[in-house]
């Protein structure tokens, strides 16, 4: 069975690696897309892109890290890609974990 192209994997809440989440966040420039989500809401990713002054394909990878970790969550509309915090399944996964990273300025 062929997956669809708009089809974009995220790892259950119960896949969630801790140590694999803090690597990926260990990289500022992934926390602080962590710290721009960490609002609520979705974000579409130019706006992530212009608010951290970052290119494209450098957000993009960064991104991309994030959701493969099951730190972020992305939806598909059109072309354009929205991308929000997993804030629940990472409290349920890891209590107080999002507010550390928060918190850890």
């Amino acid at each position: 069975m062929r997956t669809s192209l708009r089809e974009i994997h995220h790892p259950a809440a119960s896949e969630l690696d801790l140590a694999n989440i803090l690597r990926t966040v260990g990289d500022p420039l992934r926390l602080a897309i962590v710290r721009e989500l960490s609002g609520g809401g979705e974000k579409p990713c130019n706006q992530l892109q212009e608010a951290l002054g970052l290119p494209a394909s450098t957000c993009s990878y960064h991104l991309r890290l994030l959701r493969e970790a099951g730190v972020t969550r992305t939806r598909a509309e059109g072309t354009e890609r929205f991308t929000s915090l997993r804030r629940d399944d990472l409290d349920a996964r890891f209590p107080g974990l999002v507010d550390v990273l928060l918190d850890s300025e």
